[in-house]
Parts: C-alpha cells; structure tokens; sequence
C-alpha cells in the first residue's frame, strides 16, 4: 500500500473514523458488552437502548452527569449513520422494530483494540506447526502426479507405523505442559477469529448483491439479454469465490460425523491436566454451538438477497410490460385521430404481405376419408359382490405428532437425521407420514435438504409386508 491509498482509508474507513472518534471509548465499551462478549447478534432497538443506559448510567456515576449527555437513543442513531457504518441498521421479518448488528469495520476495530492490551503468552510453535501442515496439504492436495501422491502416502503410512510401533514398545510420546498450553491459545485464536469473519463474509455478500442490483438497474438492453447476464453467472452470490468457500464451510460443519468427532475432541481437550488453569477452558466445548447462529444468519442473508433479487426482476419485467401497454395505447389513439381526415399517399406499408404462387400440379390429389365403425351399444353390468369401505377408509397424518418427535430426538442430541428420528418414533403411517416430514423441513428454518446424499427408510405395512424408500437426506438442527 502507498501514501494515497492508507489516506483514502484514513479518509473514508468507518473503523479508522471510530478510532478517532471523541467517544470511541464508550461506543467500544459498548460494542464489547452488547455484541462481541455474549457473541450476539442482530439486537433489537429497544434491547440496545436499555443495554446502553446502564452503560450511560455507570459512567455517569463514576465520571459525573455531564458526561454524555445525549440519550442512548440518539447515539444508537448515530453509530448507524452512513456517515459513520459503525452498525448497520435494518429491519427483518415478523419484527417491528430496527435491529442493530455490527459491521465488519467494527469487529476488526474491536479484535484490534483487544490486541492492544498484550499477551502473556504467545503461540509460536503451534502456529509454526499449523504453517508446515497447511502448506504440506497445499503442495500434496495439488499434486497430479500419481507417482507422487503414492511416494507421499507411503512415507505417512511409514512414519504412522512407526509410532505404533513405539507405543507398543511402551515408549509413548506426550505432549508437554507449554506445549499443551501453546496449542490450545492458538486453538482459542483462530476459534475467535473464526467467529469474527462471519460479520465480514456477510457483508462481502452483501457487496456482490449491491452490484448485481447496480447491473439491473443500469441495464438499457433487452430483458432476455439482461436474464442470460445474470443466469449465466451461475447465481452471482452463492456461485462467488466467498460463496463456494462458505457453502463448503457450511457443509463440513453440518456434517454429522465430523460434528461428533469435533465435539469429541473438545470434550476430551478439556480433561488434559496441563490444561486445567487455563482461563476460558470450559467455554471451548460450545465452541460449534457458537457458531451455529453466526453461520445461520448469513445463510439466511444469502436466501434473502436471492429472494430480492428475483423480485428486482419482477418489477423490471412489469415495468417493461407497462411501457409495451403505453406504446400501444399511443398508437391505437393516433389511429383514431386520423380516421376522419386519413393523410394523402401510403399510410403505411407493411412488408412480407406478398400473393404466394401455388402451381396446380403441386396440390395433392383427393384421398377419400375412411369410414369408421363405432359400436354405440350399451351393456348393462351385473350385480357384484364389492366391498366399498376401502373408499371410506381414510387417515391423517398429524404434523403436530411428527414435529414432537423431532423436539424429542433434537432434545438428545445437538442434531439429527430423518433416518435418526424415524429409528426412534417408526413410520406408522407409510408414505404419506415420510412426506409430511419432507413438509416440515421445508417449512423450518433449522433444517437442511441435501439432495446429493440420500437415504433409506422403510416401514411395515398393516399384513407385515416392508416397504422401502430411498430419499434426500434431512439434517435437523436443535433452535438455539
């Protein structure tokens, strides 16, 4: 970066503005209490008002009544000006209100601050290990050679079998004490920073959704063309380089045996004695429960930018309309007002009306129709002997049922599977209980459709018959 370039950000950066702001200690305070701490997200107006008198009041207290004067509503307005972006203020579904959230200037601003005050410790040999391990799966996750990814996968089964063989021997190698502890501050870094960029992927988002809009709204051609631009990118949002890194993100935390085996691993850090006076070890164990909401809420973002945009395209598609309907009625009205006094010469002249030429031998001879007999007679059926309760024989299927079995599987574990749940409550009901399921995950927000892996359930009929069927694979997720 050159001089013009750090001036512009010095000039224009709502985190350099909040930096030099007279009252960046309070909005900070602030941030800190409302947002980073409880790691929330998307507070209501009035939640953000209350929270910000106590904060007004304690300092108030200590630093006399002169000091920040103004309401907490007014500097709730001010934060969010555009002038400022130190929040981002907007109004969601179901809610009257404006929520608040924080912007992504404002969370680096905040994990700078935080720097600030120093570390006792600082992870060095983790950090070089993690570079040596990404930069080893980079090279060999690239390679394309045969040769040598089997050269490579050789020498870890060697180096694997080695280790066995020395922990059989009795000689079992143990991470030591400043080890441990290296790894696990490195572990708490990257898990914060993890959960910071979430603001930050949101708002790249949002920036490739503002500049589609910006194509739609600029564009002076035809509405076809305008279609082919923006479908051809393949789904400019989700086909993004941030939003495949995300969607794979999102598909690896959903993963049920990668979420066992992470929270397995969490557990099992937690009882590691060299980390028993570590500060915040406890709290790693929520760690994926921490991210759940951040990740959902930009998932949810996608959906509505998406949902935005097609309803953009409905509007220019009716304006386009309106503008064909206000051409037509131009001319119908002309037409009329020359129909008295029509005007000397051609009027109009209309192409492609020409005399076709037909030679006689080029018609086709005459093929006489065929006659078709058709047996119009009535037979009047005998008497039979059928059972008609099968047309009166009827079941429905209750939801509510269905959606507690759910709740109650999800109350047990963190998330789950339809094979999951109907393992615990049997299909009684047959097909038509599997498609009401299939309702509900799509009418919930917590639930997931993969349809590139599927599953197999199966259920017995009233004459001890199975049945089986084969389906996308449901994931349900517990509400946090």
């Amino acid at each position: 970066m050159d001089y013009f370039s750090i001036n512009s950000l010095r000039e224009a950066h709502a985190g350099w503005s909040l930096l030099r702001a007279q009252n960046a200690p309070l909005a900070l305070t602030f941030f800190m209490a409302a947002f980073t701490d409880p790691n929330q997200r998307n507070l209501g107006r009035q939640d953000l008002v209350d929270a910000l008198d106590d904060v007004l009041f304690s300092l108030r207290d200590s630093l006399g009544e002169d000091r920040f004067p103004r309401p907490a509503a007014e500097y709730l307005d001010d934060w969010a000006e555009p002038e400022k972006a130190w929040l981002r203020k907007f109004y969601t579904d179901g809610r009257d209100e404006p929520v608040y959230d924080l912007t992504a200037a404002t969370e680096d601003v905040i994990r700078w601050v935080e720097a600030l005050r120093g570390r006792d410790f600082v992870p060095t040999q983790s950090r070089l290990s993690s570079i040596f391990n990404l930069l080893k799966t980079l090279v060999h996750g690239s390679e394309t050679d045969p040769e040598a990814r089997l050269a490579e996968l050789q020498r870890q089964r060697d180096a694997i079998d080695a280790q066995m063989e020395q922990i059989r021997s009795g000689d079992i190698p143990v991470m030591s004490g400043p080890e441990a502890v290296d790894h696990f501050h490195q572990l708490t870094t990257q898990a914060k920073d993890l959960l910071a960029d979430f603001r930050e992927v949101e708002a790249n988002f949002r920036k490739l959704d503002r500049s589609l809009r910006e194509q739609i709204s600029l564009w002076e051609g035809g509405q076809g063309d305008l279609l082919e631009s923006i479908f051809s990118s393949q789904q400019d949002i989700s086909g993004s380089l941030q939003g495949r890194t995300f969607q794979g993100f999102w598909d690896y935390l959903m993963s049920p045996q990668l979420r066992s085996e992470l929270h397995e691993l969490l557990e099992r850090a937690t009882r590691i004695d060299a980390l028993a006076t570590q500060d915040g070890l406890p709290q790693i164990t929520s760690m994926q429960n921490d991210w759940l909401p951040a990740v959902e809420q930009t998932q949810a973002t996608v959906r509505q930018l998406s949902a935005q945009i097609r309803r953009l395209l409905d509007d220019k598609v009716f304006l386009e309309n309106k503008r064909i309907m206000v051409l037509i009625r131009s001319i119908e009205s002309g037409a009329v007002a020359v129909r008295a006094t029509p005007p000397p010469g051609a009027f109009a002249a209309l192409s492609g009306h020409g005399v076709p030429v037909a030679l006689p031998f080029e018609r086709p001879l005459y093929e006489p129709s065929r006659q078709v007999a058709i047996h119009d007679g009535v037979d009047v059926a005998e008497d039979l002997d059928v059972d008609a309760n099968a047309l009166y024989t009827q079941f429905h299927v209750d939801p509510q049922r269905l959606a507690g079995n759910i709740d109650a599987v999800l109350a047990q574990a963190g998330q789950a599977t339809l094979a999951d749940i109907t393992d615990a409550f049997p299909l009684s009901q047959g097909l038509a209980e599997l498609v009401t399921y299939f309702q509900l995950a799509t009418e919930s927000t917590w639930a997931t459709i993969d349809s590139e892996r599927s599953q197999t359930l199966s259920w017995t009929l009233p004459d001890g018959s199975l049945r089986e069927a084969t389906v996308d694979q449901i994931i349900f997720v517990r509400p946090t």
